[in-house]
């Protein structure tokens, strides 16, 4: 008999212990794949990149259903500098940005620990406002840098005992440290980027970007054989406006023609300023006859209205524009020499608008 209980209670511990053996190979590979997802994080060098890690790599890593990010973005600062560096922010809807700590809206209970619990729609659902399919379960954790709040990551599940209030919160409030860290350095990166890449006057692309970018778009129109315009203008009379004016009121005139042109592009369409007065615009996927439309709807803005000046009241001005169009079929060759005609050949039919009275669009042969 004692044999027997003996027998039994070997047999239980050999199970236990098979069990423990799971749980164990279970739990290293849950931390190969968190480590992982680390090293990715750590390793990212760009904003896209790491946003891509964040919804991509989490939720396989971390057995999660829904994950989303809120970011504080003070007077769309961010946003402005993501567009003008062309990430386009439709791409990740579970991206979303608020002005400040109270849009944010955070329990003020949580003194910056995350939160866990049942999915309250009154209490979450500005978190996971862009998923379709709601969460039964939710860790709501603050990103927090250097003593301030910088946004949150919201992971969520469908099922009910994934996150509850009382489990411990040290693994989540490691990652969101980790996220945050990395999120201000790729953001300030970015920032760095858009400065280098900057005109610093009128925040459009400086000559450099331009020269960068059209040499990228030719690549991509080459690839995917389509066409791509190029617009290259110049105010009229701008001599006259800094002399009658002052120089002052000439940069007021710059920064407003800037603005007047930006209004008028896509996301995807580059607008730089290329020294002076002039500035170039490169149009993806756009024919001639489509980018004399919008250079016509340009130049109709830039007349249409006065320019109020920051010093001496206002202002009338005009621009010319030349347009020349690369197409699908003439798309081959060496790049740089592509780009450098593509450039010519516009700078060409601004002259030419120049030469027939000004304040009008012109198309190279």
């Amino acid at each position: 008999m004692a044999n027997q209980e003996l027998a039994e209670e070997n047999r239980m511990l050999r199970e236990q212990m098979h069990e423990f053996l799971k749980q164990a190979h279970h739990n290293q590979r849950i931390m190969s794949r968190h480590q992982s997802f680390n090293l990715e994080l750590i390793g990212a060098s760009s904003f896209r990149e790491l946003i891509d890690t964040i919804f991509s790599t989490l939720p396989t890593s971390s057995d999660l259903d829904v994950v989303s990010l809120t970011l504080i973005d003070h007077q769309s600062n961010l946003r402005s500098i993501l567009q003008d560096l062309s990430l386009d922010l439709s791409d990740f809807p579970q991206l979303m940005f608020v002005a400040n700590e109270t849009e944010l809206a955070l329990p003020p209970h949580t003194k910056n620990k995350p939160v866990l619990g049942r999915y309250s729609a009154k209490q979450h659902g500005s978190f996971f406002s862009t998923c379709v399919k709601k969460p039964v379960s939710v860790a709501i954790v603050p990103l927090i840098r250097l003593n301030r709040l910088i946004g949150c990551l919201n992971l969520g599940s469908f099922h009910a005992s994934r996150f509850t209030a009382n489990m411990a919160t040290d693994f989540i409030e490691q990652m969101g440290f980790i996220i945050a860290t990395c999120l201000e350095n790729v953001i300030n990166h970015e920032r760095l980027t858009y400065i280098g890449l900057t005109d610093p006057l009128t925040n459009v692309s400086n000559r450099r970007n331009v020269e960068r970018r059209m040499l990228e778009e030719i690549g991509r129109a080459r690839r995917q054989q389509y066409s791509i315009s190029c617009m290259y203008l110049d105010i009229d009379f701008f001599k006259q406006v800094n002399d009658q004016y002052g120089h002052q009121s000439g940069d007021d005139v710059l920064k407003e023609v800037a603005s007047r042109i930006k209004a008028e592009l896509r996301l995807s369409d580059t607008l730089g300023r290329f020294g002076g007065e002039e500035f170039v615009v490169l149009l993806v996927n756009t024919d001639q006859q489509a980018a004399a439309q919008v250079a016509e709807r340009i130049r109709l803005s830039i007349a249409g209205q006065p320019f109020f000046l920051s010093m001496t009241g206002v202002c009338n001005s005009t621009i010319s524009i030349g347009i020349a169009t690369l197409v699908a079929s003439g798309n081959h060759g060496d790049m740089e020499m592509i780009a450098a005609e593509l450039l010519w050949n516009a700078d060409r039919a601004l002259y030419e608008a120049k030469q027939q009275g000004r304040n009008r669009v012109c198309l190279a042969n």
